[in-house]
């Protein structure tokens, strides 16, 4: 591939606007000008990089197909990533969060490059300004006057094959967690931590649960109801500034600007064959403008979470329940 041919203009120039873009954000976030967790640069950036390789790649080849637009787009896309990630300019999860977001708007770029080029609209240089320049435009008007601040409930269940006062036995204070006693998850893929133990101060209302993962988090829950084998919630006491800046990225680590969960808790019950039936709900704080895409992104998160706890309380109640069995 040779340096100066488009292609390589198109690739270059994209992946060097993502840099800048990145770069002057970080910059005018501190006048509150801009932020990395909005719509501008979440959604337009990506499109201003699809739109620049496309416009770049019509100067070689005047027949791209839309398939052709949509999947050439997405070159800037991955070097201005794996530039983010290896300059230490952003973490892997706030990457792996981005990354569909980044491909799908950059293929909207890049379907309206081929639009405006294919059509031989007049001054294509200043269309391609204008996208260019879109997002640092918006950017100020979106941080000051756009917050769609919203809460939701994530809720999971599972069937345990013991009785409810053995389950009931594993909340409160969980013992060292072995690495195979928890399941592989997506969230573990793109390096959040895994869970290590919680310990109770005490039992009943106002207790203080303290819970540890690795990479140095730690995290406290104040029992708010406190019903011996029937529940157990919480409600979340994080401080930000305790968990390590490399354990979670600043974007979404727990309790921080944009991203908290503030309630949470267990509940048993009992279905017709005698199973306990263990239900773990969190209450989860989105104070990005996302919508959709951030709802999606926390109800994977918190249900791959929930499953991971779920699975771990369920496989030792029931050991502990044989364990019983057997030695009578």
């Amino acid at each position: 591939m040779q340096l100066n041919s488009p292609k390589s203009i198109g690739i270059l120039l994209g992946t060097l606007y993502g840099i800048f873009m990145r770069l002057f954000v970080e910059l005018v976030n501190a006048y509150n000008l801009g932020s990395l967790v909005s719509i501008s640069f979440m959604f337009l950036v990506p499109v201003a990089i699809g739109y620049i390789r496309i416009h770049f790649e019509y100067n070689e080849s005047k027949t791209l197909t839309k398939r052709q637009m949509i999947t050439i787009a997405w070159q800037p896309i991955f070097v201005f990533l794996f530039v983010s990630i290896i300059t230490l300019l952003e973490g892997s999860i706030c990457v792996a969060m981005a990354l569909p977001a980044f491909m799908f708007f950059a293929s909207i770029g890049g379907l309206l490059a081929g639009f405006v080029r294919k059509r031989k609209i007049k001054k294509a240089n200043s269309s391609l300004l204008s996208i260019a320049l879109l997002p640092i435009l918006l950017s100020p008007i979106e941080v000051n006057f756009l917050h769609l601040s919203k809460t939701y409930e994530v809720t999971n269940s599972i069937a345990i094959n013991a009785p409810i006062n053995v389950v009931w036995q594993q909340l409160a204070n969980v013992s060292d967690i072995k690495p195979q006693e928890v399941p592989f998850s997506l969230t573990q893929l793109i390096g959040v931590p895994k869970p290590l133990k919680a310990s109770m101060n005490a039992s009943g209302i106002g207790a203080v649960r303290t819970s540890t993962w690795q990479k140095g988090v730690v995290f406290k829950e104040v029992i708010t109801d406190w019903q011996p084998n029937k529940k157990m919630l919480y409600k979340f006491e994080i401080n930000p500034d305790l968990i390590p800046d490399d354990a979670l990225d600043k974007h979404v680590k727990l309790g921080g600007e944009y991203f908290s969960p503030l309630y949470g808790g267990y509940q048993l019950s009992e279905d017709k064959s005698g199973n306990t039936i263990l239900t773990l709900k969190t209450t989860v704080q989105d104070n990005t403008n996302f919508g959709v895409y951030s709802r999606i992104w926390g109800e994977v998160i918190f249900q791959d979470f929930h499953h991971s706890l779920l699975t771990l309380m369920k496989n030792r109640a029931e050991k502990s329940t044989t364990a019983a069995v057997s030695y009578n």
